[in-house]
């Protein structure tokens, strides 16, 4: 009988225990440093709210935005989805994403560095930011050492020169290259946030509803980058084999200088096997403009976290974008905090590594984008249009500029 008694209220407690439990789900694309970290991160949010659980489930990127498109409208989606930030006015538009409590807003303006404003579409806000991201020069400082250079370069001609003397050719063909060619990788921001800027002009007007690349700065810039593969021939698309070909070719030694972003600093720290360096990028000339574009993957909350689930939602978006959550993201990710008071420390901006990130953060740019995917492809077709098939620079500038103002046309009419 008392055996009896005890099971009832064991079951009445495991029963209560279980009710009083919370389950929610996070979702992101496959990147192994990012989902290690989260795995950490869920296993210390866990321990500080013991009635919350956390389920990470993630995809490969090509899949990733398709998944999310057929499992929330369906309510088989996660209740907080990590997100490039130039995905979000489409995810909106869409019904994938719900805003933040008011609150968040408030928060924003006061604790993220300027760029993390994107998160705003028309004065919601949408999610945050655990870290940010700009990009900067990497460069093989045992190559240049022995191709006798010296440091980095500070201007592009200086950039054009030490690529020249970086690359080999062995029977017409590269065996080393000066610059990872990568249209699709960081080179497309390259040209539209960085280059254009440098040459004197502006790649949309301030609203960003109209396209002005198309401009004679535009195209200065547009063509003089072309050339590096055309004109100067310092290097060439799909040089190495793999979706991030440039960087995994630079770890493998094989290319002298890329340009990619601070969340490759941990990738490259673990697979370099030779002496890396990392410089603010190349200017018009000395003394020119600086420029450089500035971007982040944000945390949203789904219109699945309803009741209970939503508080607890919350709590994780709040625990995901703390301080403390951003110092360890930078070690174990190498992406920057997106914390004001967090850049402000001089140990970050005198570091080697991630100083020049930082430095650039203070003129960054983050692309005002409406649909990040299909205007990527557009500036990656006009691209490769050009040092892939040999169309004139100027026509393929022009197609890509009335592509692209179509796409925002559609958007925000």
């Amino acid at each position: 009988m008392l055996q009896k008694r005890f099971l009832l209220v064991l079951s009445s407690l495991l029963g209560l225990s279980f009710a009083q439990t919370v389950t929610i789900t996070y979702w992101q694309y496959e990147f192994k440093s990012k989902v290690e970290a989260v795995d950490e991160l869920i296993r210390r949010f866990e321990a500080q709210n013991p009635g919350i659980r956390v389920v990470q489930q993630t995809f490969p990127y090509d899949a990733y935005q398709q998944k999310v498109a057929a499992a929330i409208p369906a309510g088989q989606g996660p209740d907080v989805v990590n997100l490039y930030y130039g995905w979000a006015p489409t995810w909106v538009k869409a019904g994938y994403l719900v805003p933040l409590p008011e609150e968040w807003s408030a928060r924003v303006d006061r604790e993220f560095v300027s760029m993390v404003q994107a998160v705003k579409i028309g004065e919601k806000v949408y999610g945050v930011p655990t870290a940010v991201r700009s990009l900067a020069l990497f460069y093989n400082k045992d190559l240049f050492r022995q191709a006798g250079l010296s440091g980095p370069p500070r201007s592009w001609d200086e950039f054009l020169a030490a690529a020249k003397k970086l690359t080999v050719k062995q029977g017409g063909r590269f065996t080393q290259i000066g610059y990872g060619i990568a249209p699709d990788g960081q080179d497309h921001h390259l040209v539209r946030e960085i280059l254009v800027r440098q040459f004197g002009g502006r790649p949309y007007s301030e609203d960003g509803r109209k396209v002005l690349y198309l401009s004679e700065p535009g195209l200065k810039a547009f063509t003089f980058y072309t050339d590096w593969v055309r004109k100067h021939e310092i290097g060439v698309p799909n040089f190495f084999p793999g979706n991030n070909g440039y960087r995994d070719g630079f770890m493998a030694g094989r290319i002298g200088m890329i340009i990619d972003g601070s969340f490759a600093i941990g990738t490259i720290q673990q697979g370099a096997r030779f002496s890396w360096g990392v410089a603010e990028l190349p200017v018009e000339r000395a003394g020119g403009r600086k420029a450089n574009f500035g971007s982040f993957w944000m945390h949203g909350l789904t219109p699945l976290a309803t009741g209970p689930k939503r508080e607890a939602a919350l709590k994780f978006l709040a625990f995901l974008t703390s301080e403390e959550t951003q110092r360890y993201w930078l070690e174990k990710v190498g992406e920057l905090p997106a914390s004001k008071a967090l850049i402000r420390d001089p140990k970050l901006s005198l570091d080697p590594i991630y100083g020049p990130f930082i430095l650039s953060l203070g003129y960054a740019k983050a692309t005002p984008f409406v649909d990040e995917t299909a205007q990527r492809k557009v500036m990656v077709d006009a691209i490769n249009r050009v040092i892939l098939q040999g169309m004139d620079p100027a026509q393929s500038l022009r197609m890509a500029a009335e592509e692209e103002q179509k796409i925002l046309d559609r958007f925000w009419r």
